[in-house]
């Protein structure tokens, strides 16, 4: 078995949906659009592995989390940027573009190689090897 996919409520889909094209190389499918229920969705697909649906729907009432508490839940996913260089390079761009880093590049305990950025919604991602 695999994960298939993610999905993550958005206030702004057109946003998140940039945010992942340009600087995750994600390929996102045509918008699905279901007016009954107010809901829209883009699939986002990447090099291999685990696509994220981003969806919105303006009922979805804004998350109580903190962005630096940790809570029980889905806390983060992690992307593969495939090397130490890349990892810093692009922590670097989306720091000076402006987006949070909340944990720069480094070595962690169990020998992963990652840095933590939180998207344009606040959202960790953690970028990996």
């Amino acid at each position: 078995m695999k994960i298939d996919h993610l999905a993550i409520w958005a206030k702004d889909l057109e946003e998140m949906k940039s945010f992942y094209e340009y600087y995750f190389n994600a390929k996102a499918s045509d918008v699905y659009s279901n007016p009954v229920k107010n809901f829209q969705s883009y699939f986002l697909s990447f090099e291999n592995g685990c696509r994220l649906e981003i969806m919105h729907n303006p009922n979805v009432p804004a998350s109580n989390n903190s962005v630096t508490d940790q809570n029980i839940g889905l806390i983060h996913f992690a992307i593969a940027a495939g090397s130490k260089e890349k990892v810093d390079s692009l922590t670097k761009k989306l720091s000076d573009d402006g987006y949070s880093v909340i944990g720069h590049p480094r070595t962690t305990g169990d020998g992963y190689y990652e840095s933590v950025i939180l998207d344009p919604e606040h959202n960790r991602i953690e970028i990996t090897i």
